[in-house]
């Protein structure tokens, strides 16, 4: 009778320990261990693209030309540079025969907007990555220094819009002109 008490009861030990310690750790510290690694794993294979995608467009950005890539920097620049862009006005408008009297900043504009959505629909946030600012001018010179002027500005590489242009008038040929420009820059 021993005898089948014996493997009996080491029978009723393995179940506790396989349902007490074996069971529980493979399913609770093990798979969480297990998960963990699946997620390692993805986030590998996830950054491995992302330097594959890296490499490429630094490999695109080194083919293109770096003269090409100044005209673009001086087109659309990174930031404002207030202080070239009052710079590049002034000697244009010295090149045009104007005088300019003062410069502003009007106000800062955001370019980035929402866009407007039908009844019913979900509104959808369209972000645009480039920024403007008003700059105020203060001129005094003739009509045709100021056409010369304003073609300086349309052949201009930088981006400006001419916003608004008021005229004083005069007898003496020599006109006072407040002009406003809207500048633009990438965020």
């Amino acid at each position: 009778m021993s005898s089948r008490i014996i493997p009996l009861i080491a029978l009723i030990i393995a179940a506790c320990i396989f349902f007490m310690y074996i069971n529980p750790t493979w399913s609770g510290s093990i798979a969480a261990a297990k998960a963990a690694i699946a997620s390692d794993d993805q986030a590998l294979v996830t950054a491995s693209q992302y330097t594959a995608q890296q490499n490429e467009l630094a490999s695109a950005r080194d083919a293109i030309n770096s003269a090409d890539l100044a005209r673009l920097n001086i087109f659309l620049p990174n930031s404002v540079d207030n202080v070239g862009l009052i710079l590049d006005l002034n000697a244009l408008a010295a090149r045009s025969g104007l005088s300019l009297s003062s410069i502003d900043v009007a106000g800062n504009t955001t370019a980035s907007s929402s866009a407007s959505t039908a009844s019913g629909a979900l509104p959808t946030a369209v972000t645009n990555s480039v920024n403007s600012v008003d700059l105020s001018l203060s001129a005094v010179g003739t009509y045709a220094s100021l056409q010369n002027f304003l073609q300086g500005v349309e052949k201009s590489v930088r981006i400006l819009d001419v916003r608004d242009i008021v005229v004083s008038g005069s007898d003496t040929g020599v006109y006072t002109y407040h002009m406003t420009l809207r500048l633009y820059w990438l965020q």
